[in-house]
Formats: C-alpha cells, sequence, structure tokens
C-alpha cells in the first residue's frame, strides 16, 4: 500500500530508519491500517539499521485513535470489535499491539521524538520507544478512559516502569494532560529541547547511540531492560555472562 493510503512511512538511511506518521491535516491521528502498516515495518528493517526515530509531521507526534473510523462501523471500529468473541477481539487487539511492541526489540534502540500532542495511542506509541526527545510544546495524555476505555497498545507496563504505579494510576485514571517540564521530572522525558532543536537533539542523541560498539549496546540494552524481572542475584549472573560473551568476541573467540 502507498504512503498515502497507510498514513505511515519508513525510510532507512544506513543504521537509521525513521519512521513518519503522516497524516498532519488530522494531527497523525492513529488507524488500523497505519498499525498494519507498523508492523510490517519491523520485518522490512535491513539488518543494519541500528536506530529507529519515530515522529510525527506537522505540529503534533499523534492525537490518537482516529475516532472517525474507529466510532464508524467498518472494519477496526469499536462496533465491529464489540461484535466478535472475546477470544477473537482479544486477538484482533494483539495484532495491534505489534504495531508498538517491535519498538521494543533487542537489536535496535528507538527514539521518539515528540512535539505538539501525544495522546492515547500517541502517548502509548512514545512510550513503546526507548527512548523520548519531546519538544517543550509536548503535551502528553493517556486519555483512553475518557472514551470508557483502557489503554490496551502495550503502554501500561511501559509507564508503571517508568515513573511508578501510583503516578500510572492517576495519569491513566485521570486522562489529564501533563506539559513537558513535567513530562520530565516524572521520567518521561530522556530531554526537553525548544520546538526549534528537536531535529538536532535527535541527530545528536542518535549520533551518541551509534558512536559505540553495536553489540556491546545491544547487550546493555538486553542487560537493563531484563532488571525488573531478576533478583540482584541473577542480575550479577546477566552481568557477568553478557561480559563473557563480550571478552570472548573481542578476543576473537566468539562463537
Amino acid at each position: 500500500m502507498t504512503v498515502e493510503a497507510t498514513g505511515v512511512r519508513l525510510e532507512c538511511d544506513g543504521p537509521v530508519a525513521t519512521v513518519t506518521l503522516c497524516r498532519p491535516d488530522v494531527l497523525n491521528a492513529q488507524t488500523p491500517t497505519m498499525w498494519r502498516a507498523l508492523s510490517d515495518f519491523s520485518r522490512e528493517l535491513p539488518g543494519d539499521v541500528r536506530v529507529v526515530v519515530v515522529r510525527g509531521e506537522g505540529r503534533a507526534f499523534s492525537a490518537g485513535l482516529d475516532l472517525s473510523v474507529a466510532g464508524a462501523s467498518g472494519p477496526g471500529s469499536f462496533a465491529e470489535l464489540a461484535t466478535l468473541s472475546e477470544q477473537e477481539c482479544a486477538a484482533r487487539i494483539a495484532e495491534f499491539q505489534e504495531a508498538f511492541t517491535w519498538l521494543h526489540r533487542p537489536d535496535v534502540i528507538s527514539v521518539a521524538a515528540v512535539q505538539g500532542h501525544a495522546i492515547g495511542a500517541g502517548f502509548q506509541l512514545a512510550l513503546a520507544c526507548d527512548l523520548r526527545v519531546l519538544a517543550e510544546d509536548a503535551k502528553l495524555s493517556m486519555a483512553e478512559v475518557t472514551l470508557g476505555l483502557v489503554p490496551d497498545l502495550a503502554g501500561t507496563k511501559r509507564l508503571v516502569d517508568l515513573v511508578g504505579y501510583a503516578r500510572a494510576l492517576e495519569i491513566c485514571a485521570t486522562g489529564r494532560r501533563m506539559d513537558a517540564a513535567e513530562a520530565d521530572r516524572i521520567g518521561l522525558a530522556t530531554l526537553v529541547v525548544p520546538p526549534t532543536e528537536l531535529d538536532d537533539a535527535v541527530r545528536d542523541l542518535t549520533a551518541g547511540l551509534l558512536a559505540n560498539n553495536r553489540d556491546a549496546v545491544v547487550e546493555i540494552k538486553a542487560l537493563l531492560a531484563g532488571v525488573a524481572g531478576r533478583s540482584h542475584a541473577e542480575q550479577q549472573r546477566a552481568e557477568r555472562e553478557a561480559q563473557t560473551r563480550r571478552l570472548r568476541d573481542l578476543a576473537g573467540r566468539g562463537e
């Protein structure tokens, strides 16, 4: 399908892939068609890509779910999902989640470049990324509750991991909006910059991520991503095993 049909674009430049939501006329509101295209990008990604940058065209990152699609009666609409069996509905949502969870891949680092609104599905897309660079005009909200829904695009665990249970509950249960300064203060932002400096800040961060040994960075991501599920002893063992692999590889004795 064309970019015009899907509303999202993948561009690769050596080790950097850029995913752009390109529906600026509707503030990059998301649809099931976009999610299918995003899922496909994971399979299309060249093997030499190390960093994936996710951004939105125009003045917003993403205003969330496109209610003109979800509120209608066609494929992917609330009405259609409600007619499915519980198992079928859950399976459909699992397909939607794949558009977000591939950004967790261990072999790449994903960076969200967020300007303007990142609401609902937009907030969850930013959360799906490993790092978030926010423009000072960013506005974030987990707004699903205002529609009588729950966040279901793999964003809840990420949010709790970043800000803790109590703060995550307050953010999700109220659906309120927070600005970039608060997002920075509570640990959601990697960096906050003036809107005019967003592109340069993302380029600088990307350069820093690419400056070191790829296999070491992959091991570091795996070590840190697994911390929550390990005891101190288990984490120390994971460190020992990762370092042993690195030492053997650097000495030319790796598998």
